[in-house]
Order: C-alpha cells, then sequence, then structure tokens
C-alpha cells in the first residue's frame, strides 16, 4: 500500500536526524513493548510481515507523531484486537482512556502468475504495482529499470504472508540502480542497491548501444 511510511526518496522533508551511539531504549516501557511483541511473534500470534502492516495503516499524523517503539506498540495493540486476543474496550479500561488503533486491513494478493527468474546481469524494470494491502516494494524505484547483481534464498511473500493468503516464497534480487535514473537532475552520481521480491520485476531490453 502506499502511505506515509513510505518516505524513502522523497524531498521535502529537511534533513535526517540522528544521534551517533544512540541508546536502544530510552525508557522502561520501550523494553516492555519490544518484548512483548517479540514473544507474539516466537509465538505465531502474527508473523513479521503482519506487524509491518499494521504500522503502515497507522493514521499519517499518528505515525509522524509517534516513536518507534510507539508505532511497535501500536501494531501489537492493533492485532491483538484484530485477532480476539483482547478488546479496544480492555485496553481503554486499562489506560483509563483513549487508545489509537490501526485503520482496517485490506486484501492481500498472490504471486505474479507466470513470474520469470533472473539471472546476475539481466537488465530488468520494477512493475508499476499499487495494491491497497501489504507490499515491500519501495515507491521510489517503482517503474525504474535497473541490473541483476545478486539473488538470495527464497522468503514468503509478503503481499499474501500479511494477510494469511496463499502463496509460494520467493527470491528478491539484489538490484542495482543509478541514482540519476531513479532521481533525474536531483541526485549526485551513486549507485543503489535494493532487494526487489520476485513478483514485483519483469524483464527488459538492453538500452541502445548496449
Amino acid at each position: 500500500m502506499d502511505g506515509i511510511h513510505d518516505l524513502g526518496g522523497r524531498q521535502g522533508y529537511g534533513r535526517v536526524r540522528y544521534t551517533l551511539d544512540a541508546k536502544a531504549f530510552h525508557a522502561p516501557w520501550e523494553v516492555r513493548a519490544n518484548a512483548l511483541y517479540a514473544g507474539a511473534v516466537r509465538l505465531g500470534l502474527f508473523n513479521m510481515d503482519e506487524y509491518r502492516h499494521a504500522i503502515e495503516r497507522m493514521a499519517p499524523l499518528h505515525y509522524l507523531a509517534a516513536s518507534y517503539y510507539e508505532r511497535s506498540l501500536t501494531s501489537l495493540l492493533t492485532l491483538c484486537v484484530e485477532k480476539g486476543v483482547l478488546t479496544r474496550e480492555e485496553l481503554e479500561q486499562r489506560a483509563q482512556g483513549a487508545v489509537p488503533l490501526a485503520s482496517p486491513s485490506a486484501p492481500g494478493r498472490a504471486n505474479l502468475p507466470g513470474r520469470e527468474r533472473f539471472a546476475v546481469g539481466d537488465r530488468v524494470r520494477v512493475r508499476l504495482d499499487a495494491v491497497p494491502g501489504h507490499m515491500r516494494l519501495p515507491g521510489y524505484i517503482r517503474g525504474k529499470t535497473g541490473v541483476v547483481v545478486g539473488e538470495s534464498p527464497a522468503y514468503p511473500f509478503p503481499d499474501a504472508h500479511a494477510h494469511a493468503v496463499e502463496a509460494q516464497d520467493e527470491p528478491t534480487y539484489d538490484v542495482r540502480f543509478r541514482s540519476e535514473d531513479l532521481w533525474p537532475g536531483s541526485s549526485d552520481a551513486a549507485l543503489i542497491h535494493v532487494g526487489v521480491f520476485q513478483s514485483y520485476l519483469e524483464r527488459t531490453e538492453p538500452p541502445p548501444g548496449a
């Protein structure tokens, strides 16, 4: 899905703020929230693609205002309510106030029919896919062309895995893009590598003279 979470490669948000040698946790509740989410995954309550998708479904203003662990906690609570572990009313009674949850999920999808295998050196184009459910396709590479430089082992296909849709595992391909192709006239020359699932790619012909 397209949402406020997909900020990679976008302009106009100012400098990225960061702290050198920052601590992983800044308060005891963050440790507890992280432990609860990790425990839920280990118990099989939900998988990582479901977890990511619940964060994607947060209201944009809530997402932007929330810290990393607030987003994690929102995802955890949303999935616990959706899976019947507890109710929103129980949460709000315990919190003594409103508990913001993510919006409802949309349908997922299975693997792309007739998807191809690629080899190192193949020139590929990222499909112009836009789906209402979960996907792991960064918006800034959509429709762009690059070269395959590696292949990973197969993983659960996220578009299906986040929605309990039956699908085959897929490899991701390490695709190398030129920064000038991703952001024409707006970047220094560089090579950008992105892991791209098989269903997101299609073969393309080499450029003239290549």
